[in-house]
């Protein structure tokens, strides 16, 4: 009986000594190491999804329980930082970076052109505040009282008192002073005058200008005359004065809208329900609407067109094509400009999704496939291909980076990927409940978190049960005999 007992403990110690000259890259859901499919590199995953760690050559990130999680790229200079996201979430390129709190409290800032560090602050939308070396570009607002804004809202300048009762924007050389915004307004520029009681009555005229392009050739600046009373009633404007293109447009609603060019005619009976003759002659086509955008008929070189909403639509064009069936059943969309062949096809928006994108000079392609919330599937132009079960998100927020580091290892509980260069694979069942990885010279299967698993390589097969080594055999290699001569 003692000798028994004594080999029992003898081999025991044994396979505790074998478990621990094995390397160890898994405890079951507690924790697991391995290389990265995609790339080169590891990736750490303690107790399943909550904690996370990547690393490869130059970039690094990690996850925690997708409350935090962080991104680093030494290649690129850049940072990222979310919590909760999209509460709060802080991104870094170079010297520009940007933290923001629910889209209302944010603090960015970074060089400009001329290698300035400007700071902003901004509780939107009361509050925004500029810091820089130039005192130019410095400003502060405090909405709707008082404050100034530069290069901020689509205007290069804003200044405003107890707004809407007064401010003042411009752009470029356009300036306007606004009473009772959007009523009342002047405006003046180069060659410019214009007033609006809106909308009752408003006129604004501009006389031909000329301005030095970048290539310091001198360019001519169309004028233009426009007037309306009781907007959008009557309209009656003039534009491209002094060009090759001069348009006018006349309008009295609902009875007619008529616009005349060289390049463009256009013709609306009884708006918005009536009918619509359009004659394109720099874009070669034909157009009837009756009416816009509903019903919809164009034949020419430039484009073609069949549409009745929401029965269907088919539309072409040297570049595009757009064609939908049932709408919102049934959506397909195609650019093909070189080198681009861009394609999409959509069942009720977001339900399905397959998108195909080639690259006609190099020959590459990608491919993502989304039936929400059910699976993402994704190939790239080097032929990594990744498939993901229960994607409640990925569909509906394409290629956002932060809802893959942070959400999708959460919830998805089949991940397959496959490296289209080296060919390398890999699936995984719910967090790794089972796992195979497949490189060029080896196999690894493991089941029940790695209770059991095999691996096959150029040393041999190994088999581990309950994370004990309990089979391993290596491969002999054949003696060929020498011939005698």
């Amino acid at each position: 009986m003692q000798v028994r007992k004594c080999f029992l403990i003898a081999s025991l110690g044994f396979l505790s000594w074998g478990a621990l000259a094995e390397p160890w890259d898994s405890l079951g859901p507690l924790y697991r190491k391995g290389e990265l499919t995609l790339g080169s590199g590891y990736r750490k995953e303690i107790l399943g999804p909550l904690v996370i760690r990547e690393q490869n050559e130059a970039a690094s990130s990690w996850t925690f329980a997708s409350i935090v999680s962080g991104y680093k790229d030494l290649g690129t200079d850049s940072r990222e930082f979310d919590l909760l996201y999209p509460l709060l979430t802080y991104d870094r390129f170079g010297s520009e970076y940007r933290l923001q709190l629910l889209q209302l409290f944010s603090l960015s800032g970074g060089k400009n052109s001329e290698n300035l560090q400007n700071n902003r602050f901004t509780v939107f939308p009361f509050y925004f505040q500029q810091r820089s070396p130039d005192p130019a570009l410095t400003y502060t607002a405090l909405v709707p009282f008082y404050g100034q804004l530069k290069n901020r809202l689509l205007w290069d300048d804003i200044h405003f008192v107890l707004f809407p009762l007064y401010a003042r924007t411009q752009k470029r050389d356009v300036v306007t002073d606004n009473y009772v915004y959007p009523v009342v307004h002047l405006r003046h520029g180069e060659g410019l005058k214009g007033w609006q009681v809106w909308p009752l009555i408003g006129r604004e005229r501009k006389d031909v200008t000329t301005r030095t392009n970048n290539f310091g050739e001198t360019e001519t600046i169309g004028g233009h005359d426009k007037n309306f009373v009781l907007w959008p009633f009557y309209i009656d404007s003039r534009s491209g004065l002094g060009t090759e293109s001069p348009a006018t447009q006349r309008a009295i609603l609902p009875f007619f809208s008529i616009q005349r060019s060289p390049l463009r005619d256009s013709s609306t009976y009884l708006w918005p329900f009536g009918v619509t003759y359009t004659e394109d002659r720099e874009k070669k086509y034909r157009e009837w609407d009756a009416p816009w955008p509903l019903v919809v008929f164009a034949r020419g070189e430039g484009k073609t067109a069949n549409r009745i909403w929401p029965l269907f639509s088919q539309a072409r064009s040297s570049t595009l094509q757009s064609d939908f069936y049932l709408w919102p059943l049934y959506k397909y969309n195609r650019i093909t400009s070189e080198p681009l062949d861009r394609q999409r096809a959509r069942v009720l928006f977001f339900l399905y999704s397959d998108l195909i994108e080639r690259n006609t000079t190099s020959g590459t392609g990608l491919r993502r496939t989304d039936l929400w919330p059910l699976f993402t599937a994704h190939q790239d132009h080097q032929g990594n291909e990744r498939l993901q079960f229960l994607a409640p998100l990925e569909p509906l927020l394409p290629n956002n980076k932060s809802i893959e580091r942070n959400y999708s290892p959460l919830w998805s509980i089949w991940r397959s990927e496959k490296n289209g260069r080296t060919g390398a694979a890999s699936q995984s069942l719910l967090w790794n409940l089972y796992r195979h990885d497949m490189t060029s010279t080896s196999k690894k299967y493991s089941l029940l978190f790695g209770l059991f698993h095999y691996q096959s390589g150029p040393e041999g097969n190994r088999w581990r049960v309950f994370y004990i080594p309990v089979v391993k055999t290596k491969k002999t290699m054949a003696i060929q005999p020498q011939l005698e001569s």
